[in-house]
């Protein structure tokens, strides 16, 4: 039976205490040191000795190995079935002295589940909302971390603690989530070891918020406070109305009107932040004496009403028409209002005029008409109180595409590698189709967000919306600037402008140098010359400045 090998902790002791015949005993090397894989994986490592020939040379490790090739003082393994981080050591026996050093494998593995928790049908406005990510293997752990983000905007970043783990995020509901896709992020940082980042998402889940306050609807018959009793008239078609403003989002909305207890056939209509229904009611004189009139405003999980008592009496709304309700650009459109003998009308948009049974107006339509609501309310007094009834129309106009500078803008310019979002949109009804490609070979213009501007979507484009009712055309410009080059050109500037100021400076130094000079010789031989003429014989010379007065002390 061979002797029992040394355990790695009694290699390592053995290395650390006893020293070398030939000074510091050198340890193993292993190769390489601190390896990352999969999980699962296979890794080949290579143990090699200080010494030349080493008595003994091996790989301690519970791992599966297989020795692939070997040398002198060097041997190749093989480990497989890599499921965990492990240490194997490498060790010899060099001179009688066991020596050894290990390696440290790090097995990474990502995330089996990535999991943002359900979020409710409606949420207030105003009101926490929970966030919550529930997060399922994935290691090593002190790398993982999770990221709850509300479409690209991170709300939290927290590390991934226990197994499973559960992440949560508070966010104030607002507005502007209504709509958002809200998900849940891993990020594996394995860049320190030279692998990247790997992230894992969840499925998004969008987020609804409303607000619906807390007055009731306003019910009309039409427009006007229901103070007193309202009748109905029997046996004819009559206009009801009701309405709720401060909602969002006000499309959402849903709204209806009941009349002695059966639900109307009513037209909705919205705007920015409110509903409205208008209901046509014909009531029989079986339905004679009060009836109640409710109004229901349902928006999330919550409902608002209002409820009348009205009395049946005799009015038909007034008639409200369009000479075309869908005409063409340019075209004419009469406007017509009409109620019975005795009532009188007045039409939104029609010229002043003294109030009559009948109004009318012509008015060539145009594109900004499309859309265009046109209302007519009749009056009628009846047993002391006044009765209202409206009626709304509205206009559909024809028109060719539309393609101008607000909505697709002619020249972009941007620096080569930002994020930018490219906007181009074409108007018309019917809607156009818009195409925009480049000119030279007819790749498609990049419209939305560009991450990252590349240098070849540079470019000239020529943008097409095509309908029915025509066709139009705009050149598109690209220009993407690289930021190299600018600082080049920076840099440059930089080197003129101080090459400029050191010449400069040079040339003013040497005039300055060479007036001092011609000054100091004019001196001197103004000196000479009176020293010539007006010593005398024997007279001691004097060390004035024949120009100034002065001594060579006060000259310096």
């Amino acid at each position: 039976m061979a002797p029992a090998r040394p355990g790695p902790l009694l290699l390592a002791l053995i290395a650390a205490l006893l020293p070398g015949p030939r000074g510091a005993q050198q340890s193993t090397s292993v190769r390489p040191e601190k390896p990352v894989l999969p999980r699962g994986g296979s890794l080949e490592l290579n143990c090699s000795a200080p010494c030349a020939e080493p008595s003994d040379l091996g790989l301690e490790t519970p791992l599966p190995k297989m020795n692939l090739s070997s040398g002198g003082n060097w041997k190749l393994y093989k480990l497989s079935e890599i499921n965990e981080t492990s240490n194997p050591i490498c060790y010899a026996t060099c001179h009688g002295v066991q020596v050894s050093s290990e390696a440290t494998i790090t097995v990474y593995r990502f995330p089996e589940t990535v999991e943002l928790a359900p979020l409710p049908p409606w949420h207030p406005v105003g009101q926490n909302l929970t966030l919550s990510c529930l997060v399922a293997g994935g290691e090593p752990r002190a790398q993982l971390s999770a990221v709850l983000l509300r479409g690209e905007e991170e709300l939290s970043r927290q590390p991934v603690l226990g197994e499973p783990a559960v992440v949560t995020a508070t966010v104030l509901a607002g507005r502007s989530d209504h709509g958002a896709n809200f998900s849940c992020a891993t990020e594996l940082d394995l860049q320190s070891h030279g692998l990247g980042l790997f992230q894992n998402t969840s499925a998004p889940r969008q987020l609804r918020t409303f607000v619906l306050p807390m007055n009731p609807p306003q019910l009309s018959m039409p427009p006007g406070v229901l103070e007193v009793p309202v009748a109905l008239e029997a046996g004819t078609r009559q206009r009801v109305g009701c309405s709720l403003d401060g909602l969002f989002p006000a499309l959402e909305a849903q709204i209806h009107l009941e009349l002695g207890g059966e639900r109307l056939n009513s037209t909705t209509a919205y705007s920015q932040d409110s509903v409205s229904a208008t209901a046509t009611v014909e009531v029989t004189a079986d339905q004679g004496g009060p009836q109640s009139l409710l109004c229901a405003v349902s928006l999330g999980n919550r409902t608002r009403q209002t409820q009348r008592t009205v009395t049946v009496y005799s009015f038909p709304s007034p008639n409200l028409t369009l000479s075309q309700p869908e005409v063409s650009e340019g075209n004419l459109v009469m406007v017509s209002c009409e109620a019975p003998a005795g009532a009188r009308v007045t039409l939104s948009s029609a010229p002043a005029e003294p109030p009559s049974a009948k109004a009318q107006f012509h008015m060539n339509a145009s594109a900004e008409d499309h859309g265009r609501r046109f209302s007519c309310s009749a009056e009628l007094e009846v047993s002391g109180q006044v009765l209202y009834k409206n009626r709304t129309v509205e206009l559909r106009v024809l028109y060719g595409p539309r393609l101008n500078e607000r909505d697709c803008l002619g020249n972009w310019t941007w620096e080569e590698g930002s994020s930018q979002t490219l906007i181009c949109q074409a108007w018309g009804n019917p809607a156009p189709h818009l195409s925009c490609n480049r000119t030279n070979d007819g790749a498609p213009l990049p419209i939305g967000d560009l991450r990252p501007v590349k240098q070849g979507h540079a470019g000239t484009y020529l943008c097409r919306a095509v309908s029915s009712r025509g066709a139009v055309t705009r050149e598109v410009v690209l220009k993407v600037i690289s930021g190299v080059n600018l600082v080049v050109i920076i840099l440059v500037t930089i080197g003129l402008t101080l090459g400029a100021v050191a010449i400069g400076a040079y040339l003013y130094n040497r005039q300055r140098k060479i007036r001092k000079y011609k000054l100091q010789k004019a001196r001197e031989a103004a000196a000479l010359k009176l020293k010539a003429q007006a010593t005398p014989p024997g007279a001691p010379p004097t060390s004035g400045d024949p120009l100034t007065g002065c001594t060579a002390g006060e000259l310096n």
